[in-house]
């Protein structure tokens, strides 16, 4: 195994349920870069709140962001890729949640914007440390671009949402559930196996030579493209099947478990 490029999604595998990276995968990271491996995060998070760990785990590299959708670096800050939403899709997708009473919440330009502050939209604040910014009315009529929009609620009600956005707008989303109660919605192009195939690319690294490590089903692309897919213990089914191997719980350090395994003991 000769692991060059390592992806790791941020919650539910290498955040534990404190969101927090303990220590041995801490050094389990520092002992992979120090070998010459290239360690990011791959996920559906916006930028600026993916760099706070990044900045933590003394990472200098691209990081995968919004599902693929933003690919930036960390010390410059320079965009290496980027694929927002259709501004007119976008403001569609919001109608119909207007229309429907559902909760939804759209980034652009790194920036969160929501229709108010309110008991979901303050639980994400805390979750991610990123502040959202109210607009109200002109919320549903915004101009711009989205890099993402993200709906939250309850799992009956994530089901419903998908169906129809799915009948509707298929063709013009990429549409995946990062967790039971969120649903993503990016450029149809966008995902997290494209672009870690654009960053592998960039970095002069193959297939072969990426391990990629995530849980749920936006992870379920990077795990497919991967040379070495890793699925976390606590995974999807379908994840799990897709992978090449499965490693131990967010909660007891499953990321730190593939990298001793599969990059500082098996590698090379």
């Amino acid at each position: 195994m000769d692991i060059k490029l390592v992806a790791l999604d941020l919650d539910d595998t290498l955040l534990d349920k404190s969101l927090a990276v303990s220590p041995r995968t801490r050094e389990a990271i520092a002992q992979a870069i120090a070998k010459g491996v290239t360690v990011t995060v791959a996920t559906g998070r916006m930028y600026s709140s993916a760099l706070i760990y990044a900045k933590q785990l003394e990472l200098d590299v691209p990081l995968i962001t919004y599902n693929g959708g933003l690919i930036r670096r960390v010390q410059s800050g320079e965009t290496l890729y980027h694929m927002p939403v259709d501004e007119q899709v976008a403001r569609d997708v919001l109608s119909l949640f207007h229309k429907n009473g559902w909760y939804i919440q759209s980034y652009v330009d790194d920036i969160l914007y929501v229709a108010e502050h309110n008991e979901t939209s303050r639980y994400y604040e805390r979750m991610t440390g990123i502040k959202a910014v109210a607009l109200g009315e002109a919320f549903y009529t915004m101009a711009g671009a989205p890099t993402k929009m993200l709906a939250l609620t309850s799992e009956v009600q994530l089901g419903e949402i998908e169906k129809q956005v799915r009948l509707t707008f298929g063709d013009h989303l990429y549409i995946a559930k990062s967790k039971p109660t969120y649903l993503e919605m990016t450029h149809p192009q966008v995902n997290k196996g494209h672009a870690l195939a654009f960053l592998a690319e960039k970095l002069g690294i193959t297939r072969q030579q990426v391990m990629a490590v995530g849980d749920s089903q936006n992870d379920l692309d990077m795990i497919e493209y991967a040379g070495w897919g890793v699925a976390m213990g606590n995974a999807a089914a379908n994840v799990k099947a897709a992978a090449q191997a499965v490693t131990g719980h967010h909660d007891a350090e499953g990321v730190a478990e593939a990298i001793e395994q599969y990059v500082l003991k098996n590698n090379g």
